[in-house]
């Protein structure tokens, strides 16, 4: 008979759970429901138009002045002392970083229906802001493979010389996949996406996504080119998934002039507490 509440209890674990996986699928997918949207929507195209225009000047001007010099002052690929960069640029491989971050998430709807009342509330806030970095570094990362694909641009050396304009568009292969760079891709909306919600670790993301950057260039796994056009789409994909949250009330409130701002969120103290309450025997 004792087995019986037990029984109870687990079967109620996994109503909640089943309940509050819903919720949150729900609320990212609903119609956006914010009156300032709109503006914000004005105001974010402006900035991703600027955006694309400055950059992309920036890109031509480097595949025709910089990228076959760049290369060319690398050390060769395989160089035993590039072990440490080798190492370093998969902290900005996708697959990690997304896999970290869906592990986070994992741990938060694991953790959250066993709970209740504001250590619930707090959790779900913390859940909420890591679907957004999630996703904003998911769609960046997609939209860079369907760019590579179509540009199908060789990585330096690829048939055997410096060459910036060698394209084999539509190849799909691993060769001919370098602009843009996946992992300024990743890292660029990485550190977008966790600045735009924690301001106070801005400095430390802008150094985090450049240093991916450099170590894509000293492997000679990408033009200078390519990684600036990884800056690129990761930044812009991330703003459109903050747009996305903003409309829907998640995570973000939009100012009167459209301007998109994070919501206060909870504290690393507060988190540590309901942690420490959620694991404690």
């Amino acid at each position: 008979m004792s087995a019986l509440p037990a029984l109870a209890e687990s079967t109620n674990y996994f109503s909640r759970f089943a309940t509050l996986a819903w919720l949150s699928l729900a609320q990212i997918v609903r119609a956006p429901s914010h009156s300032r949207r709109a503006e914000a929507a004005r105001q974010s195209a402006r900035h991703v138009v600027l955006l694309m225009a400055v950059v992309g000047v920036a890109i031509v001007t480097l595949m025709y002045a910089l990228d076959v010099r760049e290369i060319g002052l690398m050390p060769p690929r395989g160089s035993p002392g590039l072990w440490s960069v080798r190492i370093l640029t998969d902290f900005g491989k996708d697959i990690y970083v997304l896999g970290a971050l869906g592990g986070l998430l994992i741990a938060v709807a694991v953790v959250a229906p066993g709970l209740g009342g504001i250590q619930r509330s707090l959790l779900l806030g913390l859940g909420t802001r890591l679907q957004f970095v999630f996703l904003a570094v998911l769609v960046s990362v997609l939209t860079s493979e369907l760019i590579k694909w179509i540009v199908g641009r060789g990585r330096p050396f690829v048939g055997g010389h410096a060459n910036a304009f060698n394209f084999s568009h539509f190849a799909g292969t691993e060769a001919y996949s370098s602009f843009p760079s996946g992992h300024a891709t990743t890292a660029f909306a990485l550190a977008f996406a966790v600045a735009a919600i924690w301001p106070r670790a801005r400095i430390a993301m802008i150094v985090y996504a450049l240093v991916i950057a450099a170590t894509r260039l000293v492997l000679l796994a990408h033009h200078p080119s390519d990684v600036v056009a990884g800056a690129l789409v990761g930044i812009t994909g991330a703003m459109a998934v903050r747009y996305w949250f903003a409309a829907r009330r998640l995570g973000f409130a939009i100012h009167r002039d459209g301007s998109i701002v994070a919501l206060t969120g909870p504290s690393p103290g507060r988190l540590k507490r309901v942690a420490r309450g959620a694991f404690a025997p």
